[in-house]
C-alpha cells in the first residue's frame, strides 16, 4: 500500500515545494508592493511640494535571529511534509507512541500537508516583516514607524519636514564662532 502512494507522494512534494518557492517570492512581492505604494504616494506628494528634495527607499531587514527563524520554520516544514507523504512515523524512532495529531495527519495526508504548508509560510512571513518606514532628512532621522507604532499622515509629514528645514535653515545663518 506505501509503495503505491510513494510516486505520488514525490510527485506532490515536488509541486508543493515549487509552490512554496513561488509563493514565497510572490508573497514578499505583495508585500513590497504594498509598502512601495505607500512610499510612492508620499514621493510624489513631496517631490510635488519639495521639487530639490531626493527621496531614497530601501529595504529594512528584520533581526537576524527572525531571519534564522524563518529559514529553520522552511528547511522543517519541508521535512515535516516528506515525512507526511512517505508515512514515516517519528515518534516510533524515540520509542513514542504517535500522538493523535499525527495519526490523523497519516489518515489526511493532503489536509495535513496542506495545513502545515500555510501555516507553516503564515510563521515566516511574519517573521520576515518589519513594518518598517523611517523617514530621515540630511542623515537626522524625523520620523520611525518602529518607534511610533504608525505611519505619519501627510499633513504631519509636510510640518515635521518644514520644521527640520526651518532648523536647517535658521542653523546655517547663526555666525559661526571660531576660536
Amino acid at each position: 500500500m506505501a509503495k503505491r502512494w510513494l510516486p505520488f507522494s514525490l510527485l506532490f512534494l515536488g509541486v508543493l515545494s515549487l509552490y512554496s518557492a513561488a509563493s514565497a517570492d510572490n508573497s514578499g512581492i505583495k508585500k513590497m508592493k504594498m509598502q512601495f505604494r505607500v512610499f510612492e504616494e508620499y514621493t510624489q506628494a513631496l517631490y510635488q511640494r519639495y521639487p530639490d528634495i531626493r527621496i531614497e527607499g530601501e529595504n529594512f531587514l528584520p533581526l537576524p535571529l527572525y531571519r534564522h527563524i524563518a529559514s529553520f520554520l522552511s528547511m522543517f516544514k519541508l521535512a515535516l511534509i516528506g515525512l507526511i507523504i512517505i508515512g514515516k512515523d517519528p515518534f516510533a524512532l524515540c520509542g513514542m507512541q504517535a500522538p493523535g495529531f499525527w495519526v490523523w495527519s497519516q489518515e489526511n495526508k493532503i489536509y495535513a500537508c496542506m495545513m502545515v504548508f500555510f501555516f507553516s509560510n503564515m510563521i515566516e512571513n511574519q517573521c520576515m516583516s518589519t513594518g518598517a518606514f523611517e523617514i530621515t532628512l540630511n542623515d537626522v532621522p524625523v520620523w520611525s514607524k518602529l518607534e511610533s507604532g504608525h505611519l505619519p499622515s501627510m499633513q504631519q509629514l509636510v510640518q515635521i519636514l518644514e520644521n527640520e528645514m526651518k532648523m536647517n535653515v535658521h542653523m546655517d545663518t547663526l555666525p559661526h564662532h571660531r576660536s
